[in-house]
């Protein structure tokens, strides 16, 4: 029985449409402290801290795992907050799954994942608008969006970027998503995954507090234990955004949305990069 390496599948969701894939986790909590993270709902809202014998539960894990099975680091709590410069947890990981031959695809909103790329295969990083001040209050300890595309810009694996979550009335302007777009692509960006907010009661009252003009949204679907927006509005906004980065030359897919018509690439993630 696996550890730390688990199969990738959080939500046991119709709507899930990631490949088969393991997912790894070397921290618990995440400092980026993002608004709208939906981990803190299970976890509580505190910094990352390194799993208690991460390491050492790996080092066996590796040898009963399938390495023809990619892994993605990390989908909940980041391999790269400022912890991580410290510890090296995640670049100690990285050089275990590289030892067996596991194709890796890191997820993050950190930086310092430049410094590794000798050790995984692609990369997606998350950059939800350009605006630094709306930035700083969705993800207040999270480096700035001008960081993450300079990070990017220096990586020479395939790559590409999540815009997720798109809010209303906040990050959700065609105008502004195109300029980010299109940042992401001069980065070398290949591949971008949309998303719309989901809501949560925690992370619900943190967003409410924040932008007090979200509380005319209409959650209208309870799906998987979160509130989404009404369905038409959300297929709007993703249409819109996918055909803008169809139009760049960039391949497009949309998250947990049950929109099949707006998954234009081979992998809803990323893996089809590794």
């Amino acid at each position: 029985m696996l550890r730390v390496l688990k199969p990738f599948d959080p939500w046991r969701s119709e709507l899930c449409t990631c490949p088969r894939k393991y997912s790894l986790h070397p921290y618990t909590g995440c400092t980026h402290s993002c608004l709208y993270c939906y981990a803190t709902s299970y976890v509580g809202r505190r910094i990352s801290k390194p799993k208690l014998d991460f390491i050492k539960m790996l080092k066996k894990d590796i040898y009963e795992a399938d390495p023809r099975i990619p892994v993605e680091l990390s989908t909940s709590s980041d391999p790269y907050t400022p912890e991580e410069a410290v510890i090296g947890i995640t670049r100690a990981s990285l050089k275990l799954l590289k030892s067996r031959g596991f194709k890796v695809l890191i997820t993050t909103k950190g930086t310092s994942f430049k410094y590794d790329q000798d050790l995984f295969d692609a990369v997606m990083v998350t950059i939800t608008t350009l605006d630094d001040e709306i930035s700083s209050k969705l993800e207040p300890n999270a480096p700035s969006p001008s960081e993450r595309l300079e990070a990017l810009s220096q990586v020479e694996k395939r790559k590409g970027v999540r815009i997720d979550p798109i809010i209303p009335k906040i990050n959700d302007d065609l105008d502004d998503i195109r300029e980010l777009l299109r940042e992401a692509r001069d980065c070398g960006a290949e591949h971008v995954v949309f998303s719309t907010y989901k809501a949560k009661p925690d992370n619900l009252r943190r967003m409410l507090n924040a932008f007090p003009e979200l509380a005319e949204l209409n959650f209208t679907e309870r799906i998987g234990g979160y509130k989404y927006l009404e369905r038409g509005l959300r297929y709007k906004l993703l249409k819109g955004a996918v055909e803008e980065a169809l139009k760049l030359g960039m391949t497009a897919s949309v998250c947990r949305e049950g929109f099949p018509d707006l998954m234009r690439s081979s992998s809803c993630d990323g893996t089809h990069m590794l």
